[in-house]
């Protein structure tokens, strides 16, 4: 007979107009109906509410949600091993900021005073890049790669990453302005480099993965973004990393 609407949505902690929503936009379609035209949901429906529930309580916004659900290949042990991946990640941050409170609390009982770098460092002063983790599970989320990534965790490390970014990108820059041809033995090298941080989060980076990233890098902006910034940018300088990247692949094959 499976769960009505109002069943639905008491099991679930939601409002029957969220449940409308869901079913409106496609994102959780009633696998059945009554003779009336009434809603009726079946397991393998509340199964999807689950998961859908799980990655809103991690922030993703439903369209992003859409797109995860989507993915080819991916079932349900799959969604569930991701989510915990990100739950205890975000688990993991936490504790962090409990602790730095504490030391807090504990600094204050005793009257030392913090530096204002200590007092925001408290607080994970650093952040990764807004929207960073939800698009990187849409992208990429059914990549064995990518459920191995580790990324930077202290603003130690973030600031080391950032500034192999910064030369990666200053001598990327001179290669463009200078008119050196991407298939050149410079701009391979430059390729190199790039499969090489790409690695140092992934654990292996292929040259067919690399090609695959570095392919969206012309059509995307956004994922430009995250290695080239827009204030560093050249016309042509996403098509160009791909073209270096293609032939240094070809050259490695060779």
């Amino acid at each position: 007979m499976g769960y009505r609407v109002g069943e639905v949505a008491a099991l679930a902690g939601v409002t029957v107009r969220t449940l409308h929503h869901y079913d409106e936009i496609g994102l959780l379609s009633p696998s059945g109906r009554t003779a009336s035209g009434y809603r009726r949901y079946d397991g393998e429906d509340l199964d999807r509410l689950q998961r859908i529930l799980l990655y809103r309580e991690l922030g993703f916004p439903l369209e992003t949600i859409a797109s995860v659900l989507a993915e080819p290949g991916t079932d349900a042990d799959a969604h569930l091993k991701r989510q915990r991946e990100l739950l205890v990640a975000q688990a993991d941050r936490i504790e962090r900021m409990v602790a730095a409170v504490d030391r807090l609390l504990e600094a204050r009982a005793m009257g030392n005073a913090l530096t204002p770098e200590e007092k925001f460092e408290v607080f994970g002063g650093f952040q990764v890049p807004e929207g960073y983790s939800e698009e990187a599970v849409r992208r990429w989320g059914s990549c064995p790669e990518w459920q191995q990534t580790q990324l930077p965790e202290t603003k130690q490390e973030w600031a080391e990453a950032e500034r192999q970014r910064k030369d990666w990108v200053r001598r990327l820059v001179a290669l463009v302005d200078e008119g050196v041809p991407a298939d050149s033995p410079a701009a391979g090298e430059l390729a190199e480099e790039h499969r090489a941080m790409l690695s140092a989060v992934m654990g292996e980076c292929g040259y067919e993965m690399q090609q695959r990233i570095a392919d969206l890098y012309e059509k995307e902006p956004a994922q430009l973004a995250f290695l080239v910034r827009e204030d560093e940018q050249r016309p042509g300088i996403g098509a160009y990393v791909g073209a270096a990247v293609r032939a240094n692949a070809a050259r490695q094959r060779a």
